[in-house]
This record gives C-alpha cells, structure tokens and sequence, in this order.
C-alpha cells in the first residue's frame, strides 16, 4: 500500500488490510446514484487516504462516472479560492448556464471579472452547488477533495456548503483529511465519516511480506514497532532497513512519531542524491504546485529530477512532477538549509510576474527582517483576495503584511484590518488574537479604541458574554466625555451581550454606564473608527438598550421614543426593529426588520443579516407569522453556515424548534434543541436556556405531558420570582400555570407569577398584562377567574398575539363550559378554534374541537397542513409550503439555497403523502400568513 497523489497516473496498488473500507467506497461510488452522498475519510498521515481515493476514482471512471477533483496545498492554503478553482477548472464553460448573479459570483471569487461582483459567500456556495447539479444531470458525478485540511477556507467553505444541500442529485462527495476526530463545523455535514485505524500486526505482516525485500528477525521487529500499524510507515521503513541494515538499531534509542521517523527516513534519501537533483527537488518543493510546469523554473527537467524518481520520491507526469506524498515534499523542504530554501523561493518568485499573489507568498518565505516591500505586495495580495470573498485569505496575507511592516503603526493598521475580516469569516479567537497585537503596538488613540472594540465584538461573537461586557463598557466609559457616539456604539453591544446573558449582574451594569452617559453634555458625534458608522444612533442606542434591560418597565416612555425614532431618518432599521421586537411592538417590529433585511440581502452585505433574521423570525412568530417565521430561520442557518455565526444558527434551530412544539411536530423539537443547546454556556446564555425551556415545555403541554411541561417552565423563575431570563421568561408565564392546575399545583404556581410580577413595571404592556390575566385566571378561585378572563378579553389590542389571544380563548371557553354556561362558550370556542386553524396549531386544534363538541357543536374535522405533512421530512415541509403558495421550483431553490432538481425531487416524492396528484392541488391545503 503506497500514499501519494490520487489520478489516472497512479497505478492500481492492493490494498492490504483495507478490503472493508474499499469495498464501502467501491459500493459508494458505483452507480446508479439514487441520491446524494457525502463521506469523509480520516486517518493519520501515511494511512492510506489518499491510495483509496484513487481507488475509489478508478472505480467511478471504469463506470463512466465524471469526476472532478482537487488536493489541499500547504502552500496554497492563503490563496483565495485556489483549491475550489482546481476542482472547476475542467468544467467552468458550464458556468454560464447559471443565474447571471451566481456566474458573477463564480467568475469573482476566481478573480476571472473585470469587475467581480461584490463577494458574497452565500451566492458562492449557491453557484458551486448549482454547477454541480447541473453537471450531474448529464450523468453521476464524483466530486474528491484531499488533504482537505490544506485547502484554502473560502474553497472549503464553498464547496461543505453546496454539499450539504445536495440530495436528489446524482453525486457523490468524498473528502479526505487528517485526524481521526472531525474538525469542528463539519460534524453537522459529516456525521459518519469512514475512519482509517492502524493496521492489525497480521496485516502489517501481510504487507512487509508484499515488499520487495522484506526485512526478518530484529529488523522486521523494528519495523512492526516503529511503523506502529501506518501502511506507508511500514513501506518505507522496510525499504530504508534493506538499503542500509544497519539503520534500524538506533530506532528504538530515537524514540519519534510516526511521522518524525518517516520524514526522517525520507529526508535520509534525499540527502544521497545528486546536488543537481537536490536543488531541482527543493525547487518542486518550495513551488508545491500542480500546474509548475518542469519547463517553467530554470534547473528543473525531467533527467535533472530522474535520480529522485528512481528513488521513490516523485512522480513524473505533465505537466509538473507529483511528491509520492505530502510527507516526502515536508522532508525534503525541511532538509535544506534556509539559505537555500530562500535561493528556492527567489527562483520560483520570479517566474510568477503574471501571478502576483504566489509571488508576494513566495517573496514572503524569504525574509526574517521587516521589508516593507514585501508587505505592500502582500497588502495588494489582500485587497484582492478581499474583493473576491476570501476573507480569511486576506486576513492571513495581512497578519504576515504586520509581520514584516517596519513600523509599529503600519503593523497595528494591517492587524486591525486583518481583524475586522477575520471577524467577517467567522475567526472570533483570531480576531481577538489579532487586536490584542494591535493593541501593543499603536500609540494612535483611535487604533487603540478600535482594537479594544474588535475584542469586544469577538468576545460577543463566540459567546463569552461576561468577558465581552467587561471590555465594552470599559470602553464606554474610557471615550464616554469625548466622543459619546462611541461610547453609545460600545454600550450597544454591550448591552447585547446583557441581553442574551440574562445576568441581573450585567444588566445593572450597563444600566449604570448608560446612566452615566445620559448625565454627559452633548459631545461631537462622530463615527465608529472601525465600521464607518454614521454619528445619528445615539437615540437608536438608547432604545435597544433600554428594551434589553428592562422590557417591561416605563413603556410610557419608552413606546414615544421608540415610534419617534421610528418615524425618522433611521440610520439602523435592525436595531430599532429589534427593540420593536423586545418591547412587544410586533407589528412595528415586522415592518423594519423587513425592510432592513431587503437591504441587507444585496451581494456583498448579506452577511450583515443574521442579528436581522435573528429578531425577524420571533417577532413573527409572536404575531402568528408561522410560514414567514419558518423562512427566516432557514435563512439565517443559511447565513450563520455561510459566515461562520454558530449564535446565529443556534438561534434559527430554537425558533424551528418552538413553531415545531406549536404545530405538533414533535419529532423535530428535540433534535433541534439538542443541536442548538450543543454550543451554548448556559451560564453565559441564560436568554438561548430560557427560549429552549419555552419549546420544550410547549412541546410536552401540547402532547399532555402536564408535569414534564410544569417542570421546564418552572425552571423560568427562582423561587422568590427572579427570573432566569429578563424578558423571555414572562412569556410562558400562563403557559406555566396551565401545566401546574394540570399537575394540581395551581396555588404555588400562582405564589411564584405574582413574586415574578412584582418585580416589573405595574403596567407592562398589553402583551404581558394578557399573559397575566390568563395566568392569574387559570390559578384562581371561580368568583376571582370570570373577572380575570373577561378583562382579558375586553382588550382587543390582545389580538396582535394571535396564538396567546387563542389560548386565552380556548381557557375562558373551557372554563365557561365547565360552569355549564355552554352558550357563552360556543363563540369564545369557535374563534379560538378558526385562529389555531390559520396557525396550523394541531394540538389546540384538536384541544378546541374537543370542547366545541363537548358544547354540543358539529365540528367537521379538516385536514390541516401539520397533519398531512406529519409524514414529511422537515425539509421537505418547508418546500410544499412554498410551493402551495405559487412558487417556482426555481424560484424555491433560491430561496432555500437548493438546487431546483432537489426541489423537484423532493415534491415529486411528496405528492403521494399528501393524497395529491400535482402542485395545483397544495393551495388549498395551507392557509397564508397574515400580511
């Protein structure tokens, strides 16, 4: 068994001691492709991937299965979309088969526009993805990535991305990489990767016996141990003992890895060659590139580079000379001295006049000193690399720019715009790495603000919310008599950070920074150094601060502020809307989070997007915008796997998971808190607890699990009425008493409500005073109760929630029909009854039906949408949905990030579990959303 590069030049091999995970490979990529399948393959360097790889290519072709394929590169790990051109290359003519907006995106991040459109990940992925439909319906498709933890992050990005989403396609996606645990993001995508464990001693046996002159006695002991199970190990390590007998004896007094003792071996080899062959050797080495032609650099041929053919090292092909593994081209890179590493570099680099950024890497690898030289070429490198969307790979040109700038404050500015992109990708630990340097570094008051903003914003952005106040309301308070505009923009996030800890600690912080900003005079408005910000949000500030705090108390100024700021010229439409959202002005919440997120769904903004959909998707679900809910939350998993944003993604999964618990989609609640719980401190997110609490307490009440459901809701407040969250836990305040009268535990619940009520404005809101007067009546005595349900009722402004207005009415008809009082609860049934209807709520549908008959009312059951599509995969679901609503097949797979055959597929499979024979018929199952 051999390593090296997988392709046509790679000679058939038997594969010793893997007949199980080459027979799953084989089966896999045989044909017919009935749909989509992705498996990745791990193992330790030397195991093997990548001789099974071309086995499984082999395979494929001898099939007539199209194959594209590529390998991760060390040297082109910093070149934007380097390893995601490789793999399209043979078939870019296809591309201008595809929307016009995904060709420009394709063409951009390859650098092959004019004028590249302006980058966008998520229409990136979307183009890769539609390629490769498109490719597939011609026939199956094989797509192979090696070394894949060396290919560039925007090529993986795109390429996991359009993965994911394949499934009636007829491809097979085949990743290899190293380690034996998956890298983190990728066990959603990946969830049973083939893993390749060492070789049993019997196999290793098996294989030492293959070689050509196998080793025996102590030196094949040697072997055995040293190559510890590693197929390449033991190859080379034989061939090493028959070439000098003597070589094994101090193995065992050098103890090394395996893969230290193999490149110590290879390293030996090719320090025996001739130096001609040596220098042309590192020459390949230093360029570590497939498309170096022997021609191209001045000492490397085909006869110079013969002796190191013979010697196992490379290959031969065309039009460059292939490493026979990654291991031999490391070895023989770190073999040379540095001098000659760099005489390397400097040769290659001046071949590369037509592609200026290998050249600026290679001119990079050859200075120690700062050059400022060097670091404008890398400068210009990012520029580039940023303009396509590769974000990381300008953040990394950048990081080595600062690393050679002989000026402190030259190195501070490239570090801090290397931060600002790295939070752009998604690098929080390296955003805060990169600002720290920064901060050592300038004496520029405004660098130093904005590198400390830079650490607070990555701090916030991988949920270490204490940490993250700590830095910002520092910063509030350090710029707060100069530039206040700042200080608001730092106490903004900070409070965000407030917000989703539900610390009382940290919200009287910032309330005490914020106190102290109100008492300021008037300052210069002036914008934020690092985002450009305009200097107008100060009033914007102020009501997302105040709605995050306390979003129960002083509404009757808070509500005045929030519609004038409302009714101006609003700098950000996210923020207010936000605060629209908390302040339980949902109507007005909608309105702009909508328009802001058609602003912010342009190319090369939409990242911007994820807080918007964040907010959107509960604001509709409070004001019964299920369907539009649903679709937002889709979109920001989109957008949070596009950019990297996993609070983002945790967010969409507890917004589906809530509409599931609501609609009687049971199956799904779990499964979807699991995953969104999985990234998340409680202790630092008490506001993402609080909301998994509220499904999962509606999950189990609608399924008439009175004490399961008692029991998470009760988790929502302590014993004297704190509440673990400030604003999500009043909210399921009357769905806590409705599973604790079921319990019979109607009084304590009622002790706890009023504790909890005690601790918030008098007159919260007519959202919270319907949530309490439902509470307050399902716990008291029947004189206290009709008092309670009926002055509930009386405010019609209550119907802006549409659900909880319907579970107000399903309680007061129950409760009257149990006082035998059967004509005053028809009506207050029937109405709760038509708006679980429109909401698709099954399990208070059936709830309300129920009492209708029990009132002596013919109810006609209907089949509602979550009944029939309780057989339907989630997936699936959401297509009909907008399908019943006159959607495109293309149309839905733009929306949905799909490509328009998996949309087919998928309806296509539908129809029989709906009982229909076409789209024609979904209309009339599914009832719209509200405006």
């Amino acid at each position: 068994m051999t390593g090296g590069t997988f392709g046509e030049g790679t000679p058939p091999t038997s594969l010793i001691g893997r007949d199980s995970e080459l027979s799953s490979l084989r089966e896999l990529v045989t044909p017919p492709y009935v749909r989509s399948t992705i498996r990745a393959l791990l193992g330790a360097p030397g195991m093997g991937k990548t001789a099974l790889l071309s086995e499984a290519v082999r395979t494929a072709r001898s099939a007539d299965v199209r194959v594209l394929q590529t390998a991760g590169r060390e040297s082109e790990q910093d070149l934007a979309f380097a390893g995601l051109h490789q793999l399209l290359r043979p078939v870019l003519d296809r591309a201008d088969g595809l929307a016009p907006r995904q060709t420009d995106a394709l063409r951009g991040a390859f650098g092959l526009s004019a004028e590249p459109a302006p980058p966008d990940a998520l229409l990136t992925g979307l183009a890769v993805l539609n390629l490769l439909a498109a490719l597939s319906e011609d026939g199956p498709l094989l797509v192979v990535a090696d070394d894949t933890q060396w290919l560039d992050q925007g090529s993986l990005d795109a390429l996991t991305f359009a993965a994911r989403r394949m499934d009636a396609e007829q491809i097979v996606v085949l990743l290899a990489m190293r380690g034996t645990v998956l890298p983190a993001g990728f066990q959603r995508d990946f969830p049973d990767p083939l893993i390749l464990a060492p070789l049993s001693l019997q196999d290793a046996g098996r294989l030492l016996d293959a070689q050509p002159q196998p080793p025996y006695s102590r030196t094949r002991e040697r072997v055995l141990s040293q190559a510890a199970g590693t197929p390449l190990a033991l190859i080379e390590l034989s061939k090493a003992a028959a070439a000098d007998p003597g070589a094994g004896r101090g193995w065992a007094a050098e103890p090394l890895t395996v893969s230290c003792r193999l490149t110590e071996v290879m390293a030996a080899r090719f320090s025996v060659l001739p130096a001609d062959t040596r220098a042309a050797l590192l020459l390949a080495a230093a360029a570590d590139s497939p498309d170096l032609a022997t021609s191209a650099v001045p000492g490397i041929s085909a006869d110079t580079l013969a002796p190191a053919e013979r010697a196992g090292l490379i290959r031969m092909g065309a039009p460059a000379p292939e490493f026979t593994h990654p291991i031999v081209r490391a070895a023989v890179y770190q073999a040379a001295p540095f001098s000659e590493r760099v005489t390397a570099h400097l040769a290659i680099a001046d071949t590369l006049h037509s592609q200026p950024d290998r050249r600026a890497w290679h001119l990079a690898s050859t200075v120690m000193a700062p050059d400022e030289q060097v670091a404008l070429l890398l400068e210009d490198t990012a520029a580039r690399a940023q303009k396509r969307g590769g974000a990381v790979a300008a953040a990394r040109a950048l990081e080595r720019a600062a690393e050679l700038s002989p000026d402190d404050e030259e190195r501070a500015r490239r570090l801090l715009w290397a931060a600002r992109l790295a939070l752009s990708a998604g690098q929080a630990d390296w955003v805060h790495e990169l600002s720290r340097k920064a901060l050592t570094l300038t004496s520029s008051p405004e660098r130093q603000i904005t590198a400390r903003l830079s650490m607070g914003w990555s701090l916030l952005w991988s949920r270490r919310n204490a940490e993250a106040l700590d830095t910002l309301l520092a910063v509030a308070s350090d710029v707060a008599p100069a530039t206040p505009a700042i200080a608001w923009d730092a106490a903004g996030f900070a409070v965000t950070a407030a917000y989703q800890s539900g610390s009382p600690v940290a919200l009287r912080r910032v309330r005490e920074a914020i106190e102290t900003l109100e008492s300021l005079p008037p300052g210069e408005e002036s914008a934020h150094p690092a985002e450009e910000r305009p200097a107008t949000q100060t009033d914007e500030y102020r009501i997302w601060i105040r709605a995050c705090i306390d979003p129960f108390g002083d509404r009757a100024e808070a509500i005045p502020l929030l519609r004038e700021v409302a009714d101006g010229p609003v700098v950000d439409l996210g923020i207010v809307g936000a605060a629209a959202w908390i302040l339980d002005e949902s109507e007005l919440a909608v309105s702009l989070l909508r328009e802001a997120l058609s602003r912010l769904r342009a190319p090369g903004i939409r990242g911007g997007s994820g807080a918007v959909l964040s907010a959107l998707q509960w604001a509709c679900i409070d004001s019964g915008r299920w369907n539009e809910a649903l679709d937002a939350a889709r979109e920001a998993a989109d957008i949070a796997a596009a950019y990297k944003m996993e609070t983002v993604a945790s967010a969409a999964d507890l917004a589906a998971a809530a509409v599931a618990a609501l609609r009687g989609d049971h199956a799904r609640v779990a499964p979807l808190l699991d995953r969104a719980l999985a990234v998340v401190d409680p202790a630092e997110m008490r506001g993402f607890t609080a909301r998994a609490l509220q499904a999962g307490g509606l999950d189990a009440l609608a399924q008439g699990g009175y004490t399961a459901a008692y029991t998470k809701f009760r988790r929502l407040f302590e014993e004297d009425g704190t509440p673990l969250h400030q604003h999500v836990s009043y909210l399921s305040m009357a769905d806590l008493a409705a599973a604790a009268v079921r319990v019979e535990r109607g009084r304590e619940a009622r002790e706890l409500i009023q504790r909890a009520l005690a601790l918030v404005d008098p007159a919260p809101g007519p959202r919270l005073e319907q949530i309490r007067a439902r509470a307050l009546a399902l716990t008291a005595e029947p004189a206290e109760a009709e008092e309670r349900f009926f002055g509930a009722m009386a405010n019609p402004v209550g119907g802006t929630w549409p659900f909880e207005r319907a579970q107000l009415q399903l309680d007061y008809g129950e409760w009257l029909r149990r006082q035998r009082r059967v004509n005053d609860a028809r009506p207050v049934l029937s109405d709760a009854l038509e708006t679980f209807r429109r909401l698709q709520a099954t399990p208070w549908v059936l709830r309300a039906e129920g009492e209708l008959r029990a009132c002596g009312v013919s109810v006609q059951d209907r089949e509602t949408g979550p009944k029939l599509l309780a057989g339907l995969t989630a997936q699936q679901s959401e297509i009909v949905r907008l399908a019943s609503r006159g959607l495109s097949n293309p149309e839905i797979a733009e929306r949905m990030f799909l490509s328009p055959r998996t949309v087919a597929s998928h309806l296509y499979r539908s129809y029989p579990k709906l009982g229909v024979s076409g789209r024609h018929q979904l209309r009339d199952l599914f009832g719209p959303d509200p405006v």
